[in-house]
């Protein structure tokens, strides 16, 4: 079904923003359109920014209709399934964190296909990373994660350097894949476990 491992990481990010993003839009009691199209802006938005900014259109969701299924039989799940999921919280945390650690990797790998320069390799794996939820976080009318005291973009900075060094030294690509999505992931829930953020600014 999948062609290689960028594919399968590419569908989990998908399905991992997509609860997410479900999850995010269940809380603030939105009705099931609403709840279907902040699933979809969660796990297109941050792809669809990258693409258009190096050009790769038209976008990767419209020329893959996988990716809308899955999405939309995901956010469908989601929903049937929340009575069993006791800690929302928690759980949109995790997938949350999940999401942020794949879609990085994905990001990197589409720049380094794209031969760009290793510091715009690690931006885009940036925004593929946090511009879905940064368009979910302003339709539900939050303040992004990325803007608030929570260590959020930095972490995909941090996973990023980590997966062009591992590179660097001709570790498997794969291997480098799956070592970057764990760390991200532990890293973030580290530095939220540990409520380690930058100072805010005062004026």
């Amino acid at each position: 079904m999948f062609s290689n491992t960028s594919e399968i990481i590419e569908i989990l990010g998908t399905i991992a923003f997509a609860i997410s993003g479900t999850f995010s839009a269940m809380q603030r009691k939105l009705d099931v359109f609403g709840v279907l199209i902040i699933a979809f802006v969660t796990s297109v938005g941050g792809g669809t920014i990258r693409d258009m900014l190096i050009g790769d259109t038209p976008v990767a969701w419209m020329r893959d209709v996988q990716v809308c299924l899955v999405i939309l039989v995901t956010s469908i799940a989601a929903i049937i399934f929340k009575t069993y999921i006791r800690k929302l919280k928690v759980t949109l945390f995790l997938f949350d964190s999940l999401g942020l650690g794949l879609f990085t990797v994905v990001g990197l790998q589409k720049g380094i296909n794209f031969e760009l320069n290793p510091g715009i390799c690690i931006a885009l794996g940036t925004i593929t990373g946090c511009f879905g939820g940064i368009i979910r976080d302003i339709l539900l009318n939050t303040i992004p994660l990325i803007f608030r005291r929570e260590i959020y973009a930095t972490v995909c900075i941090f996973g990023g350097a980590i997966y062009l060094l591992l590179l660097h030294f001709r570790v498997n690509t794969d291997i480098s894949k799956f070592i970057v999505i764990a760390i991200i992931v532990a890293t973030r829930i580290i530095v939220v476990q540990k409520q380690l953020s930058f100072p805010r600014m005062r004026y």
